[in-house]
């Protein structure tokens, strides 16, 4: 998917993982405090990472897609409901509509896995950015990571 300015795609080698990796240590290690033993986790050697990138490469941001048992693991559905997380767009690329952009490429991935739904746990600030893009609050909130989080869920 191409916006004219970045380019969305899922990674597809080492090296668009590891500007994944990048992303999110920007983001979530650096910005946010999340402790790195807890950013990266066993579920990334099997999950669908999406990465955007500028023209001339910069990463942007990311997204990935757990689905199947890892999915199950982490939202407690059925194995038809895939789980988008770890979605991280970098300070300088916010409000360009990279994350709705990474959202709809999760989206796509699970739709072409045969799912028929999406889970995520939300940071509470992001909630209104989600609920833009179709996804709807269920159970209480938690934290996770020592941030506030929201169980958020959309049918594809």
């Amino acid at each position: 998917m191409s916006t004219g300015t970045y380019v969305v795609r899922v990674a597809e080698d080492a090296a668009d993982r590891e500007a994944c990796f990048a992303v999110r240590k920007e983001v979530f290690v650096g910005e946010q405090g999340v402790p790195e033993d807890l950013e990266y986790d066993a579920y990334d050697a099997g999950a669908v990472h999406v990465l955007a990138v500028r023209e001339d490469g910069v990463p942007l941001g990311t997204g990935r897609l757990l689905w199947g048992a890892a999915a199950v693991a982490q939202t407690g559905a059925d194995p038809s409901v895939g789980c988008l997380g770890r979605l991280a767009v970098t300070a300088h690329a916010r409000g360009l509509g990279v994350g709705a952009a990474l959202v709809r490429a999760v989206e796509e991935a699970a739709r072409a896995r045969g799912l028929v739904a999406m889970d995520l746990h939300a940071q509470t600030h992001a909630l209104g950015f989600y609920a833009r893009l179709g996804y709807a609050p269920y159970g209480p909130e938690y934290l996770e990571a020592g941030i506030p989080h929201q169980g958020m869920r959309r049918s594809l």
